[in-house]
Formats: C-alpha cells, structure tokens, sequence
C-alpha cells in the first residue's frame, strides 16, 4: 500500500483532526488563552476534562504541533492512552525516564500527554505528582480525562484545569459541512438532524456516523443514519407509542411491540429514551408524569442489570394503561 492510498483509507475522524489550534471549531476562551501561554513561552501543567468527542485531545495535540517541528515532536512528546499500560511501573519507568532526560533541541520544555487518565490509579497518580514537580523546569504535563472526580486533588491542584463542554449545533454544522463537500457526501436536511440529534454534542461521534453511513448507503438520510447505528426511527416509535396510549387490549399492543423489536433489532433501553423524550412533551398531570416517569425509570435500571426485555415490555406497557385509567386520553394530544 502506499502512502497515498494509506491516506485515503483514513478515518475521517483522524484525516480532519485539527493541526492548529486556530483550526478547532469550539471552545475558543480556551483556545485563546492556552494561544497566550504559549506566545509567551510560559505554558503551564494542563488538565483537560469534559465528555467524549468535544476536541481535548485534538486541542493538545494542535499545540505540539505548533510548539515543535516535525523533526522533534518524536523526541519532545510522549502520548500515553488508556490502551497503554500507566500504572506505578510505567509512570516511575518510562514517564520519569522521559522527564528527568534533556534534549538537544532548544524548543522549550518537553510535553507529556496522559489521555484517559481517569482510568489511572491512585497509586500511579500519586507517584505522578512528585514527578510533576520536581522536572517542571524540564517538561509539561496535560492530563486528559471525561470525569474530574476521578483524578486526585493533589494533581487538580497542579494543574491549570480548562473544562470542554458539549459542541453546539452551530459549531459542528460547518465542520460537518466542509467535509461533506471535500468527500463528495450526499446528505439531506434531515440526515443533518439526525446526525446532530444522534451525536449529543460529541464531534467524533458525529463524523463517525457520517463515514459509517456514507458508506453502507452513498446517501445520508434520517432513516438510513437510525438504521446504521441502530437507533428507533421516529416512525417506529410513533408507532410504539399510538399502541401504548390508544390500544386498550394487553396482549395485542405487546404482540405489535415485540413484533416490531424483532423485525428492526431494537433495544428496549432505546425505545425507553425515545418514548421519554416525547412524553414530556404532552399534557399530563404532573402527579402522573411523575409516576409514569419513576415506572420508566424502574424499568431502565432493571434492564441495566440484566432482566428480561419481555418482562420489562409488558411492565412498560402496564405503566401506560394504569396512566390512561387515571386521564382522559383525548385530553392529551
């Protein structure tokens, strides 16, 4: 294979990662001031949080590649994941060998990338903090993680903390635009839609999707992006609901719903979201949206700790018809 090709078969996700820091398409209080620390060559330890897919990891990565050349970013960063093994071994071996040794080169200090280090333990935080502090004189640390509170109080406190929140709609839509039109993706309205509603505001997911159902289907549209990753499409889940709410017969609605389950591959886990996101939209009474909202719930977390779907359909569907014995139905929509 050669290079060329190497590049076409790229994901997405990795062919478009920012290369500089004025490329990222979010977070641009964070941009700019990290743009300041490092124009005064005055760069502190780092500690990036937030959820999945919102340009940590690309935002470090943009700021080495300014700081150092092609030719030293080999010998100036080491990047460890979750993948890599950091426990107390690695960190008193390979990171304290890495930090405690100069370079030839005259870039500034080196740069050490802990990416997912809330799957750290206690113990390699604790013998990371020491080293932090003793070669701060010769290299940074930016310590990546999704949840702050697993990383010990004593390494928040030696770090400069920059939280990086969910993207909005009108931050990913351009990005999300420019790569349609460089690989020649045929997208619909809807299928954008989809695409924003899937994502939650994780950047990664988005492109991901994108590639995923660009590929299986050349034509990106809201039912061909649910049916690639598996999502209820809306119809189905209209469907869903007109049985709960409007068919009086037990055993006829759960013959529909478990039918359609079957014929689309759908999780009750998703169904149980979707249906939560529209019922909170009609007129109940607040006593039975609480009720019919805790019962949801029950069966959520029932079905996180492995019960039956089919034990769990028939519950939701029972939740539905003790509401619509409490209300009048037609009062609803």
């Amino acid at each position: 294979m050669t290079v060329g090709q190497t590049a076409i078969n790229l994901p997405w996700v990795e062919k478009y990662r920012p290369s500089r820091l004025d490329d990222l398409v979010s977070h641009d209080d964070i941009v700019k001031t990290i743009n300041q620390f490092m124009k005064e060559n005055q760069l502190p330890h780092l500690l990036f949080y937030g959820p999945p897919g919102t340009g940590k990891t690309s935002t470090i990565l943009a700021c080495a590649k300014q700081m150092y050349t092609p030719q030293q970013f080999n010998s100036m960063v080491l990047e460890l994941n979750a993948s890599d093994d950091r426990g107390i071994g690695i960190v008193r071996g390979q990171i304290l060998s890495f930090a405690s040794t100069r370079t030839i080169f005259k870039a500034g200090p080196k740069l050490i990338i802990l990416d997912e280090a809330d799957a750290m333990t206690n113990d390699a935080q604790n013998a990371l903090r020491r080293i932090i502090e003793k070669y701060t004189e010769n290299v940074r640390f930016c310590i990546i993680c999704n949840y702050l509170g697993k990383i010990i109080p004593a390494l928040q406190s030696r770090c400069t903390r920059f939280r990086f929140a969910p993207l909005q709609q009108n931050q990913i839509v351009p990005r999300l635009q420019e790569i349609v039109e460089k690989e020649g993706v045929k997208i619909s309205e809807d299928g954008i839609k989809a695409l924003l509603t899937l994502s939650g505001g994780d950047m990664r997911k988005v492109l991901n999707t994108l590639q995923s159902t660009w590929l299986a289907y050349r034509d990106v549209t809201e039912d061909n992006v649910y049916t690639c990753v598996g999502h209820p499409l809306r119809s189905d889940i209209n469907s869903i609901l007109n049985w709960l709410l409007n068919e009086n017969d037990f055993a006829t609605s759960f013959q529909h719903i478990q039918d359609l389950k079957i014929a689309k591959g759908l999780a009750l886990g998703d169904i149980l979201t979707e249906i939560h996101t529209i019922i909170t939209r009609l007129k109940l009474p607040p006593e039975l949206f609480i009720s019919l909202l805790i019962k949801m719930a029950d069966s959520e977390a029932r079905l996180a700790s492995g019960c039956s779907e089919r034990i769990e359909l028939a519950a939701l569907i029972a939740a539905f018809a003790q509401a619509r014995e409490q209300v009048n139905i037609n009062d609803l929509l």
